[in-house]
């Protein structure tokens, strides 16, 4: 199992939104990293959704449902895309201050390419995550 975090604006769509749809295609990703990413997430693999621009925070837990696919979004190029469903809220949101301040996560691509909207963790940084938020991954 792979471990990932996923950045979306809140006034596009938010984690709300995520929950009340029951899942979404993640589409729209245009970098060449991240799209990277995307491509090898695999059924299963659990998600962090991070609220960026307002909020900065990582507010729940998703997990990969379809694997890659052609992102019918995209109007040129090879864009992939994924389908991720909602898994859990946090407890307690976990703030990009607290992520920054934490000698496991300071390094994470979150940080380190503050721009990156999809990339890797791993299992000891989401389960850091999970610990800041007082989540636990099985209730």
């Amino acid at each position: 199992m792979n471990y990932w975090l996923v950045k979306s604006e809140p006034g596009s769509y938010a984690w709300a939104t995520f929950v009340k749809d029951g899942g979404a295609a993640w589409t729209g990703v245009r970098n060449f990293a991240a799209r990277l990413h995307l491509r090898a997430m695999k059924r299963g693999d659990l998600v962090c959704f991070y609220h960026s621009v307002t909020g900065k925070e990582v507010v729940g837990l998703a997990k990969v449902t379809k694997e890659a696919y052609p992102d019918a979004t995209a109007k040129e190029g090879d864009w992939s895309c994924v389908d991720l469903a909602p898994l859990k809220p946090l407890a307690k949101p976990v703030s990009l201050g607290a992520i920054k301040a934490d000698k496991l996560l300071a390094g994470i691509p979150l940080v380190r390419q503050s721009r990156l909207s999809v990339s890797p963790l791993t299992k000891e940084q989401l389960a850091r995550v999970l610990e800041l938020g007082g989540t636990k991954l099985r209730d």
